[in-house]
């Protein structure tokens, strides 16, 4: 879906009735809004032509408006719970202006300005959706008479208003040519498409919103030629790629940082992320080679007073969904295809059986393991971690230093003072008995049964064996549950000396305990 902008100068005798129209479908867009939260299934077919009913009989709009409403109205609400956002606590008009207003030291002509701004936002919208039948769209249409362009309004009562259009084309690859273009071709062929418009006030200024979709070119790149697969990270914050060839061999990778999005405003992140995506896509067509990328339809941002404040800032900048949709959109336009895959322990897949093969980050190995589901191929864990986990006394060790790792979180817990920080560490707590569980169940089990599924769980589960693998290695071996270097795995990989990486693993913590003892009394590290 490509959205365009223009600017309208409607004639003024006729600006208070398209004010009025824009005040009373915001109006109704609210009140749509308000029934969907009442209802306990806002995708519900039912829901919405009731309240597409109400709408016409408490605001007097035509069907078509409110339908725009209801549709308007749901996507919010939609865009709330995929934000994990509170839909309850939604201000229209936008929550910075509003609590700018409740501020009693502002007044004044600032006051006035912000108050405006806000009215502008809360009741300055029209909005009607495209109708191929009816020339386009059914309330709010394009119609060329002569050289000037015009904006063609229903305010009513079978009333229509022509709104002069105005667009400055300042490039030859303008998507508005397309667009005019296309609106001229189907008024001589009436084979008309679809658009949505949507009219906002701006410092009393009028501006339409103009969405259709682009013709797209057929796809040129394609996954036989292998694929660029990327792993989009929070922490920290950056893009791992990896280049896949159609055998899945790793033939290349690397990284682009996004830390420069920190701390920039709405309109600098937005500029930021296309300048990624087009540099991503020119990386696709350098190499020919299709993109992957995980499908994630929800990301755990964390919520106040979970005592994780600087991840979950860190996490609330990450703008995830908007790289992945630009990256898409100019995949399209360029004839590349895109492959979206289950995103499912694909870090923990990489960490564990490619970091150490190929000496290679947590992130590229996440991508990599990306790519080769895109391209169809399974994970088998290496042979050795298989024999390991047959291996009793290893299963005992890593029990043993689970225990000792929730003896010290324990002793953190029973210090800490503050509240906040205790409910993370009570988290931990909670992680570190789930982890024991694990453990003991595959010392009980029959050599050979920890390849099989949790009990309880879906006989369809094809990854127990990698949560025991990241439990008894990662996080009882290596001795945390968030590392960056895999290189110790190595030596398990090729020869299955889980001891040797023990007493390694044991002899770095004993020196980083010495570290921090010399760097506290003398300040030399």
């Amino acid at each position: 879906m490509l959205t365009l902008q223009c600017k309208l100068v409607p004639p003024k005798e006729n600006k208070k009735k398209l004010l009025d129209l824009m005040r009373v479908q915001s109006s109704a867009v609210r009140y749509a809004y308000n029934r969907l939260l009442e209802s306990n299934n806002p995708k519900s077919l039912y829901t919405f032509n009731n309240i597409t009913k109400k709408l016409q009989e408490v605001f007097k709009l035509n069907a078509k408006y409110s339908q725009s409403a209801v549709i308007k109205a749901k996507s919010i609400l939609l865009s709330c719970l995929e934000r994990s956002q509170n839909p309850r606590k939604v201000i229209f008009g936008g929550r910075e202006l509003f609590e700018k207003l409740q501020k009693r030291h502002i007044n004044g002509r600032q006051r006035e300005k912000i108050k405006r701004l806000w009215q502008e936002r809360r009741k300055g919208s029209l909005y009607s959706v495209g109708n191929k039948r009816a020339k386009g769209n059914n309330n709010v249409r394009f119609e060329l008479e002569g050289t000037q362009l015009y904006l063609k309004i229903n305010v009513g009562s079978r009333e229509w208003i022509y709104a002069k259009v105005q667009r400055t084309v300042k490039r030859e690859k303008d998507k508005w040519i397309n667009f005019i273009s296309s609106l001229l071709q189907a008024e001589s062929t009436n084979e008309y498409f679809p658009y949505t418009v949507e009219i906002k006030l701006k410092d009393g200024e009028f501006y339409a919103f103009v969405s259709y979709q682009e013709k797209l070119p057929e796809l040129r790149i394609t996954k036989e030629s292998g694929v660029l697969s990327i792993d989009l990270n929070a922490s920290p914050l950056h893009i791992a790629y990896a280049e896949v060839d159609r055998k899945g061999n790793l033939n290349s990778y690397g990284e682009i940082t996004l830390s420069e999005i920190l701390n920039k405003d709405r309109n600098q992140i937005k500029q930021i992320l296309w300048e990624t995506a087009h540099r991503i896509i020119e990386l696709a067509k350098e190499k020919s080679k299709a993109i992957a990328i995980e499908k994630l339809n929800k990301i755990d941002k964390g919520q106040r007073g979970d005592g994780k404040g600087k991840l979950r800032k860190r996490l609330h900048s990450w703008v995830y969904k908007g790289l992945i949709e630009k990256i898409i959109m100019l995949a399209k336009r360029n004839g590349i295809q895109v492959l979206q895959v289950n995103p499912a322990y694909t870090s923990v897949i990489g960490a564990l059986k490619y970091c150490p093969i190929y000496n290679i980050t947590k992130d590229v190995a996440g991508a990599y393991v990306i790519g080769r589901r895109a391209l169809g191929f399974k994970e088998k864990a290496p042979k050795n971690y298989k024999e390991l986990l047959k291996d009793k006394e290893f299963l005992t060790h890593s029990l043993e230093r689970l225990k000792e790792m929730y003896e010290q979180t324990k002793a953190r817990y029973d210090k800490e003072t503050n509240k906040y920080k205790r409910k993370a560490i009570k988290r931990e707590l909670s992680s570190i008995r789930k982890w024991v569980s694990l453990i003991n169940q595959s010392l009980k089990s029959e050599p050979g049964r920890v390849l099989e599924p949790l009990e309880g769980t879906s006989s369809g589960t094809h990854y127990h064996l990698w949560q025991v693998l990241k439990v008894a290695l990662v996080i009882s071996l290596l001795g945390k549950s968030f590392i960056r270097d895999f290189s110790p795995l190595r030596r398990i990989v090729v020869s299955k000396d889980w001891k040797g990486v023990a007493s390694q693993v044991s002899s770095l913590s004993a020196w980083a305990g010495v570290q921090s003892v010399v760097n506290q009394y003398f300040g030399i590290f």
